[in-house]
């Protein structure tokens, strides 16, 4: 777990409703980092809904209707019998595609990140710490960033009156 995106998270109140697009755009960012680990044609459609929707191309309803299939092809992934862990980055990128759509970044993150350090050492780097370190350190500046670009995007909008 990366602690700093947590405590991050934790004060960007990711997980709340008025969060929710930093969260897609978050999500989005570190799947695309192991979309190159996707098996499956349909987990990277699903992905690029999620990209189509941050981008305002999609609609609500398209990226709720992607968020349900690619959670269903998360669950239902043959996973690997390969020794080397390539399979197991890419069951967890697969994941990291389904928690992104479904707007839960920091479970998003970890799975990317998982996915990341499997297809890099196989196995054994997930049992070292270290071995996260670069992709956390990447997360951590990734979330920074998009949360000032978001506070700025909304800081453009007029005020809304209450009358």
């Amino acid at each position: 777990m990366n602690a700093e995106l947590a405590r991050i998270g934790s004060e960007l109140n990711l997980s709340a409703p008025e969060s929710r697009e930093l969260a897609l755009r978050f999500g989005l960012a570190c799947a695309k980092r192991v979309e190159h680990l996707l098996e499956e044609p349909e987990v990277l459609a699903h992905l690029q809904v999620l990209d189509r929707y941050v981008t305002g191309t999609s609609s609500r309803e398209l990226l709720d209707i992607a968020a349900v299939a690619a959670a269903r092809l998360a669950n239902q992934h043959r996973g690997s019998k390969s020794i080397d862990g390539c399979g197991h980055a890419a069951v967890s990128a697969t994941y990291g595609v389904s928690k992104a759509l479904a707007g839960k970044a920091l479970e998003a993150a970890e799975y990317c990140a998982y996915a990341a350090v499997y297809a890099a050492g196989g196995y054994g780097a997930v049992a070292e710490r270290e071995a996260f370190e670069p992709e956390f350190t990447w997360q951590v500046g990734r979330l920074e960033a998009l949360a000032g670009e978001v506070h700025r995007n909304f800081a453009r909008l007029p005020a809304q009156s209450d009358a």
